[in-house]
Formats: C-alpha cells, sequence, structure tokens
C-alpha cells in the first residue's frame, strides 16, 4: 500500500511537473509574441469608451436605427435617426390613444455638444422638399451646410408590412438644409431613377462628403446604384461619375458575394461611404465586397484593399473616418458585421489593431453603422437595426500595440497600462 501511495505522489508530482513547464512555455510564447510586436515599432492611436456619454435625452424621446453621424466645425456631433424603426412597444405615448407616459421618437436630426448635451433638433417631412421615406446618412459641410440622403425603396403611403413595389426605389434625392433645418436645395426626385448612369437622380443615396478646394458633392450612390456621383455643391449641377476600378457603372446583378470568386468588377450594393483624405485620395466603402477602393477625384483608380473577405452578409466595410493629425495617418473602419473598429495604417492599409464587440453595453456594438471624429481626435459611432445609439470614445494618444484584438476598451485607472 505504501509503494502505490508513492508512485501515486510521484505521478502527481510529475503531471503538476508537466503542467507548469507547459504553462510557463505558454507563458514564455505569448510574452514573446508580445515583444515581437513591440520589437516592431507598431504605433496606433489608443481609445477608451466614454460610458457617460451622451446625456439621457429631454421628453421622453429615444431613438431608432442611427445611420448618420457628422462633426461640425465646432465640434458638435450631429446624427440622423429613423423614429419609424421603433418598435410599438417602446413608443406607447405615441400611440392613438395614448398609452403610456413613455416614449415618442425623436426628431430626425438631433444635435449634441461635447459634453453630450442636445443642443438642436428638427428634421421630417416640409414645404418645398421631399423627406426620404428612410433616411440615412448626414454630413456637416465646411460652410456649416447639412445635407442627408436615404435608402427607402416603398413609396409614400404604403402600408406597414407591404413589400415595396417591384424594382421600386422610392428615395431617389439628396437634401440639403441649414444647421437650423431651413430648406436650401433638393438634387433628384423620388422614383425617378433610371439606373447608375442617370445623372438626374440619385438612388439610394448613402453617404456624402464635400471636397473644400473643389466645392464638389461626393456621393456614395449607393443602394441602388452601383457607383459614385460628384455634383456642384451649390448649384447641384451634375459633373462625373464612376463604378468600381474607374469604370462605366453597370446594373448586371452580380449574385451573392463569394469570397473564392475574382474580385467584382462592379460595386455591390450597398456603396456605403465615399471619404476625401487632405492629400486628395477619396477611399470608398464597397461594404459587400469586403473592400476599400481608392480614387483620385476625377474617379481614376489608384488601388483596392479586400479586408476580412470571409465577412457575409452585411460585409465588413461600412464606414471610415481619418485620424486628425494633418498627415491622417490613421483610417478608422466601422465594421458592423464582425463588430469592430478596425485602425489602418493609411499608407500601408494594414490593419494595425481592431477595438470593440458585439453586445448592448458600452464600448460594444450591435451593427455599428457610422463613424466620425472631432477636432481632438474622438471618436463617435452610431448603430443601426437594434442598437439605436450613439457613442463616444475618447482619443488616448499615440502608443505601442501589444494586442491585435483589443476588445472592449473600457476606462482604465491611472496604474492600468495599455
Amino acid at each position: 500500500m505504501k509503494t502505490q501511495l508513492a508512485l501515486r505522489r510521484n505521478v502527481c508530482v510529475g503531471a503538476t511537473f508537466l503542467v507548469l513547464i507547459a504553462g510557463f512555455g505558454t507563458a514564455s510564447a505569448l510574452l514573446n509574441r508580445k515583444a515581437v510586436v513591440q520589437a516592431a515599432g507598431a504605433q496606433a492611436p489608443r481609445f477608451e469608451v466614454d460610458p457617460m456619454w451622451p446625456k439621457p435625452l429631454p421628453n421622453h424621446w429615444i431613438m431608432g436605427n442611427v445611420i448618420g453621424v457628422s462633426v461640425d466645425a465646432q465640434d458638435h456631433i450631429w446624427i440622423i435617426h429613423r423614429g419609424a424603426s421603433i418598435e410599438r412597444m417602446e413608443a406607447y405615448a405615441q400611440a392613438t390613444p395614448v398609452a403610456s407616459e413613455c416614449c415618442l421618437a425623436a426628431p430626425p436630426v438631433l444635435e449634441f455638444d461635447e459634453a453630450g448635451n442636445l443642443i438642436g433638433h428638427w428634421g421630417g417631412p416640409g414645404q418645398g422638399y421631399d423627406w426620404p421615406e428612410s433616411n440615412h446618412g448626414i454630413t456637416v459641410d465646411y460652410k456649416g451646410n447639412v445635407w442627408i440622403g436615404g435608402n427607402g425603396r416603398a413609396a409614400p403611403g404604403t402600408p406597414a408590412g407591404q413589400p415595396p413595389a417591384s424594382g421600386y426605389y422610392n428615395d431617389n434625392m439628396i437634401l440639403k438644409f441649414t444647421q437650423d433645418g431651413k430648406f436650401l436645395m433638393q438634387i433628384g426626385k423620388p422614383g425617378q431613377s433610371k439606373g447608375s448612369n442617370d445623372v438626374e437622380n440619385l438612388k439610394g443615396p448613402a453617404k456624402l462628403f464635400i471636397d473644400k478646394k473643389s466645392n464638389e458633392l461626393i456621393v456614395a450612390d449607393g443602394y441602388g446604384n452601383h457607383r459614385v456621383i460628384v455634383f456642384d455643391a451649390d448649384t447641384g449641377k451634375y459633373k462625373r461619375h464612376w463604378g468600381a476600378y474607374g469604370h462605366k457603372p453597370d446594373d448586371t446583378p452580380l449574385g451573392r458575394y463569394n469570397p473564392n470568386d475574382p474580385p467584382a468588377q462592379q460595386f455591390r450594393n450597398p456603396v456605403h461611404c465615399a471619404e476625401l483624405s487632405n492629400d486628395g485620395l477619396l477611399y470608398v466603402c464597397d461594404r459587400p465586397n469586403d473592400r476599400i477602393q481608392v480614387f483620385k477625384p476625377d474617379g481614376s483608380y489608384v488601388k483596392e484593399v479586400i479586408l476580412y473577405k470571409n465577412t457575409l452578409g452585411d460585409g465588413s466595410v461600412w464606414d471610415i473616418a481619418f485620424s486628425k493629425d494633418p498627415e491622417q495617418k490613421y483610417i478608422y473602419l466601422a465594421d458592423g458585421a464582425n463588430e469592430k473598429i478596425h485602425i489602418i495604417q493609411r499608407d500601408t492599409m494594414e490593419v494595425l489593431t481592431s477595438f470593440g464587440d458585439g453586445g448592448r453595453q458600452p464600448g460594444e456594438f450591435y451593427a455599428v453603422h457610422s463613424i466620425a471624429t472631432d477636432s481632438k481626435g474622438n471618436i463617435f459611432t452610431t448603430e443601426t437595426y437594434r442598437g439605436q445609439r450613439l457613442q463616444k470614445f475618447l482619443f488616448k494618444g499615440v502608443g505601442p500595440v501589444v494586442k491585435q484584438d483589443q476588445g472592449v476598451v473600457w476606462p482604465k485607472t491611472a496604474k492600468s497600462p495599455f
């Protein structure tokens, strides 16, 4: 019996020793990997979520799908959302008859200050313009004008739950307003698009950018069309348009995206963003094709990068914003399928690190849709579908990359290392 006990004790000690050795080996490998990353000298901006931003809305107001964000010259944050997407039980106060004290859809356009206070609100149907059936995207230009698009398919008055007529797209227009909601201009008319080579109408315009140097309006167009199109930002006069690789756009159906196929020679729907860098490169989000294509402002193709190519469904490339250093060294990519913000080195288009995860808590995402930065380098994101919110991520400087996937960037104590 003593011999058996001694044998068992020796076996246990030996097994424990092997586990410790294996643990030390794993720890050593992780440390070595971290050391390799740090030795490579990769630097990236660092962020922490601000869980107390923005402040609660007044008047029992709530937000639906939040599908656009922009920051103006005063570092005011503008968002646009869809009140019609709010579920019935979220909005008993707007039922007929009124069913409870809470809640009501907030006005579509909301303006916040840096502290998270709501300081402005407006939007919706009015005289002289056609408000989108399903608004999409908001941009405040260098003159302070506010631009919105839309991607609604059903004609106004279509009963809830009834599908739109086959091939019909209602939101074929762009609207321009002052910051207090005064209507200035409309480009395009509802239901009038003739396809991706129609220069009078849009078809589901997703996002807009106004080039200060040329005073041109650049549109990611978008949900029904397969192109980028450019107009004069004052007159609305058409200037030029193009499809993927600078080709003439083609509306021939491409079928579902397959990551094993050669890169598609046309954009898929939606063409979801078009952002111009300070050095004159236009970055276009070809969302379902999991790629960013880069052009000169005249439509000349420069290059592309495919990111997370096995992402199906909604795709990986939803929206981008640039870092606020003069060189715009970094691109921040909102990826609403993988639920992350990817930080990309702009010159090499290499993903340096990512943060975020799926979920409902601060720093997590449910369909992160749009992204913008303020003058201090802070990031603002919106979430569509049932995400229905706006978040702020505080810029914490640039430091060494120690994790490829940071997860939720929760606020750290002063003693915590990055």
